[in-house]
């Protein structure tokens, strides 16, 4: 099945978002200079968000063609797909976290205080729940895997939905599962699924918005309402200060899933672009890598003292370039010499 357009490019942009909002992150707690002032560099949560529901839009639209096609879901095959694309680059990263936390910095002169016991730490990462790892604040190379974690959860838990609902009970089960699950997020029942960041609801929906709206073409008055609505989401913070938590997810869980739909429907002509598709191919390695290398610029940066001897501005904008371009070249090579080794197992029958 083919790629749909647009929402591979868009897997760049979101990425590229989240690397610059860990930028500042990282040199503001070391007490260098910083960019944080900006709207859009500070949404890097909001785009995890966004990819949550372009993995439920995805992973459902793929489930449901397969289930509408031939009444059941290949079990076997789905979880093989998603172990060939997620577990080599997971597990090179989580191996190298340990490594770096543990061996590397010591070595250098760098003290990090482990606040967590380590086997159980192994165990949390290793068994994908990375989502509970990250409480323990064990660095940032190993804190941005929650998220894979909570990918890794949903499949579990929705090609086996999948294949044990029946087809004609499946859309009502899906809403009905999402209610449910944003009535007990919101009301702090179960206080776990926030602290633990198991938004759920974002895949589910998005996978709702993909089969519904699969038939509806949105004409192009509310496709560019949808697109002016997620422009002033991510440029500005009028909805985040409008909104309290459980609203604020509640309007990004149906922004997404309809920006999603109207973008795979009205495609936008410039994220056609052959480079932005590549990038978006590799947006995987882009975001498991980029701890990595503002790590490696960091220490760089650090050894030669480099904020003593350049204007702040300019030492901002050269750590930050630096960091994409050294991301984006691990992320090529990465995706051409060792992901693809995997990928080859893959069946060539999934959307994402």
């Amino acid at each position: 099945m083919q790629r749909i357009p647009n929402l591979t490019s868009l897997r760049f942009i979101l990425a590229i978002l989240v690397v610059l909002f860990h930028i500042p992150e990282f040199f503001e707690k070391r007490g260098l200079p910083s960019f944080n002032n900006f709207p859009l560099f500070l949404k890097g949560e909001e785009c995890v968000w966004m990819f949550f529901s372009l993995s439920g839009f995805l992973i459902i639209k793929q489930l449901y063609i397969e289930k509408t096609t031939t009444n059941s879901i290949d079990l076997k095959r789905f979880f093989l797909n998603r172990i060939y694309r997620i577990f080599p680059l997971y597990y090179l990263v989580l191996i190298y976290g340990f490594i770096h936390y543990q061996i590397i910095l010591p070595k250098l002169g760098f003290q990090f205080e482990n606040s967590y016991n380590l086997l159980e730490g192994i165990i949390l990462s290793v068994t994908f729940f990375s989502n509970i790892f990250l409480t323990y604040s064990p660095g940032g190379i190993l804190e941005i895997l929650w998220s894979i974690g909570i990918e890794e959860q949903f499949y579990i838990i929705i090609a086996p939905l999948f294949f044990l609902v029946p087809l004609s009970k499946l859309k009502k089960t899906l809403i009905a599962l999402t209610i449910i699950y944003l009535l007990l997020f919101s009301s702090n029942i179960l206080p776990f699924l926030k602290e633990y960041k198991m938004y759920f609801f974002y895949f589910t929906f998005g996978g709702i918005c993909s089969i519904y709206f699969d038939k509806i073409n949105f004409n192009k008055l509310i496709s560019n309402l949808i697109y002016v609505v997620i422009l002033i989401y991510l440029l500005t913070n009028f909805f985040k200060y409008n909104f309290n938590e459980n609203q604020y997810h509640l309007f990004s869980m149906v922004l997404f899933s309809l920006f999603l739909s109207a973008l795979s429907k009205k495609p936008i002509s410039y994220l056609k672009n052959k480079s932005l598709n590549y990038l978006g191919t590799i947006s995987y390695g882009i975001y498991m890598f980029h701890a990595i290398s503002m790590q490696i610029i960091g220490f760089v940066f650090l050894k030669l003292q480099i904020v003593n001897k350049i204007p702040d501005n300019l030492y901002i904008v050269s750590y930050s370039v630096l960091i994409v371009i050294l991301t984006i070249c691990i992320s090529h090579f990465s995706y051409k010499y060792y992901e693809t080794y995997f990928l080859k197992f893959k069946k060539t029958t999934s959307l994402s």
